[in-house]
């Protein structure tokens, strides 16, 4: 599948210098989803100098890059997100956040930066191309759905495009190795929002009151069961409570207490049937206590599902640009991404480039403390160009 030629992809050392700044540049300045108007600057007046046509405010802040070659040759779209996270920045680095609050701590500085490298290399090799390129810089992957609003808004069908591919840094992967899968890759993400409703009084009354409290603790406890209990053993699923708000003092019990939960899956089925096991069991607690209850779930992101074909062909590209030795299978992820709402709409492959910093201790994704090796880059680049070069002649 793969042309030999890709063994040659060069990325000049000039680009990876430019791209190394860009990253550093965007992490100092971060910005949160459908607020990326810098970022989105940025990237629209670099691919207007490389001579890409630009469209910018898609999806608010998107900006996409087209490069129609007029040979034939499938539409290939190549996707980064832009967005950061409302994270304090802890790594003391000279390029550190510059903005409270605000922080780039899950690699999204560097997708754009890869993808900025990859169009200035494809530029220069437009002569090579076939098909058509559409380079997606998408907002507010970060819980926001901006994959979603881009698609609702025709980045997939203005040009119509054949086939999306995207990529993820990964902290935990060795540096430069490009790891991928098969079929569903990464969990469903739905939230739940729920409210136990009591009867305030004095905490040396407990008898004249209904104590939202030990009511909502009970749930959290129950909750834990229905993965345990009531979901096959074979299937993985989570139900996390992360957030328990409730009272004001010691010595008083509240009217109610608000809970905020995530729920994870890579079956759809079992997805459809959470709602109703998890009120059952919230029913269940507020009746034994006699308190009321408000329950909301909202279903945010689809499995992040790769085309087997799609995924094969990218390790055969992969190991063909880069190496056999440096192309791995992940295991699937709980985490949850945005670009699976590509992936329902046309076959693709979502993949990971491995950052790891091998010197510092594991730094998790959404961290104030998170760190990339920015060496990663260049194997990055060097694939959205194999991507860009290749795709569009596979049939």
């Amino acid at each position: 599948m793969a042309h030999s030629a890709h063994d040659l992809i060069a990325v000049p050392k000039a680009i990876l210098n430019d791209v190394v700044e860009i990253r550093r540049d965007i992490h100092m300045h971060p910005e949160l989803g459908f607020e990326e108007v810098r970022t989105a600057a940025i990237i629209a007046d670099r691919l207007k100098r490389l001579g890409y046509d630009v469209r910018t405010k898609i999806a608010q802040t998107g900006v996409v890059g087209i490069l129609r070659t007029g040979k034939p040759g499938r539409s290939v779209l190549l996707r980064a997100d832009m967005d950061a996270l409302p994270l304090e920045e802890a790594t003391g680095l000279p390029f550190a956040s510059s903005i409270p609050g605000k922080m780039h701590a899950c690699g999204h500085d560097g997708h754009v930066a890869i993808l900025l490298g990859a169009a200035a290399v494809i530029a220069e090799r437009k002569d090579e191309l076939c098909g058509t390129l559409v380079l997606c810089f998408q907002p507010a992957e970060e819980g926001k759905g901006g994959a979603a609003v881009m698609v609702r808004e025709g980045v997939l069908d203005d040009p119509h495009v054949d086939v999306v591919y995207g990529l993820h840094l990964w902290s935990e992967l060795p540096c430069g190795t490009i790891h991928t899968r098969p079929g569903p890759m990464m969990a469903t993400s739905d939230t739940i929002e729920i409210t136990v409703r009591g009867k305030g009084g004095h905490g040396a009354k407990p008898d004249h009151t209904i104590d939202p409290i030990v009511t909502a603790a009970q749930f959290v406890n129950s909750v834990q069961t229905l993965v345990s209990r009531k979901v096959d053993p074979l299937e993985p699923a989570v139900i996390t409570i992360g957030a328990f708000h409730g009272g004001t003092a010691s010595n008083i019990i509240p009217e109610d207490v608000h809970l905020l939960g995530t729920v994870r899956t890579f079956n759809e089925a079992l997805r459809d049937e959470m709602p109703a096991k998890i009120e059952t069991v919230l029913a269940g607690c507020c009746a034994s206590a006699n308190a009321k209850y408000d329950f909301t779930y909202l279903k945010r992101y689809p499995v992040t599902a790769n085309d087997p074909r799609e995924a094969e062909y990218v390790k055969e590209l992969a190991a063909a640009t880069l190496g056999p030795q440096r192309v791995g299978l992940t295991p699937k992820v709980m985490g949850a991404e945005d670009f699976s709402f590509m992936l329902q709409q046309r076959p693709g492959c979502y993949f990971f480039l491995g950052a790891r910093v091998d010197a510092q201790p594991e730094t998790p994704h959404h961290s104030s403390h998170f760190l990339i090796d920015e060496s990663a880059f260049e194997a990055g680049i060097r694939m959205m160009v194999a991507l860009a070069l290749d795709a569009p002649r596979q049939s």
